[in-house]
């Protein structure tokens, strides 16, 4: 029998599948109510940030013919009511489910306050670093794409809680396995990548951009390949577990991934047209495996031959 858990620090997968954050909401969304969330490895909440947030001008949303542009923001209750009552009642509701929170603020201050408060509340088996947040003591420049403020960042938070910490990679940057390693400097547990790839469109009749906030994240299948290719560049730069994310929307998705160098995987636009795709994904998985002949999910990782 096909073996599809996969193992990673602070988190047993039963498949290596799960939502990206922001794409079911904290489990409270319609999608999330049409299945059993026990089919995912394990559920990735929303952008949590120190106080509430109410996101980016309308419209926030563009879909495009191949992908999605968002400029949606960190629309959330603020970790204490997210602690209180979004991730209490997602584990009420699925109490072996490994939940992995994502944090995000606009100084470390805030994310250690955020990182703190969920890792205390001892309902979160990892965290999710969202590192694409711009630093307003730094004048407004993003986290993810200065090495020494990931290094910074990544140190500690890693010294405030006690469950695994994730940094999640920005694909903007020069250099990917820069950031990696930095993370990796910093005592990161594993890394997530890629997060979106920031574009814009514009519309001809009103000449204005189609995002209420003009520039937004651009995601979807076609930043597949930019994605697999990012992967891999950090795969040979450290050894850290990957949680690959970017245009996955089907069960070959993540074996390339996972050949790639990614050891589990997130989905997220893929709901957009399917708001079944991650169990559809977790349910073909098996058949695509043993189509391939391979009889342990894990031994994919890495093992991308070059010509």
């Amino acid at each position: 029998m096909t073996n599809i858990s996969v193992k990673l620090p602070g988190l047993n997968l039963k498949n290596p599948i799960m939502p990206a954050s922001g794409t079911f909401g904290f489990g409270d969304v319609s999608a999330a109510k049409k299945f059993d969330l026990n089919e995912l490895g394990a559920i990735v909440i929303k952008t949590t940030t120190p106080k509430a947030q109410v996101g980016n001008p309308q419209p926030q949303i563009a879909v495009l013919d191949n992908g999605l542009l968002n400029s949606i923001g960190l629309t959330n209750p603020g970790v204490d009511q997210v602690v209180s009552e979004k991730i209490s009642e997602l584990k009420k509701n699925y109490p072996t489910l490994p939940l992995i929170a994502s944090v995000g603020g606009e100084s470390e201050e805030d994310y250690i306050e955020v990182a703190t408060k969920l890792a205390n509340s001892n309902l979160v088996d990892a965290l999710e670093i969202n590192v694409s947040c711009p630093n307003v003591a730094q004048g407004g420049m993003t986290f993810g794409v200065h090495p020494e403020l990931v290094e910074s960042l990544t140190a500690k938070i890693k010294a405030a809680v006690n469950v695994p910490i994730y940094i999640k990679l920005t694909p903007n940057v020069t250099s990917t396995t820069e950031i990696a390693r930095a993370a990796e400097a910093g005592g990161a547990d594993g890394l997530s990548m890629i997060n979106t790839v920031t574009g814009m469109r514009i519309d001809l009749k009103t000449r204005k951009p189609l995002l209420g906030n003009n520039i937004g994240g651009y995601s979807g299948s076609s930043i597949k390949p930019i994605a697999l290719y990012q992967i891999n560049q950090v795969r040979q730069a450290t050894n850290l577990p990957i949680i690959g994310m970017g245009g996955i929307e089907s069960a070959k998705d993540v074996v390339e991934f996972m050949l790639a160098g990614a050891n589990a995987v997130e989905v997220g636009t893929a709901h957009f047209k399917d708001a079944l795709a991650c169990p559809h994904i977790a349910r073909d998985l098996p058949a695509v495996l043993e189509e391939l002949g391979v009889e342990d999910i894990n031994d994919l990782v890495n093992q991308v031959e070059f010509n």
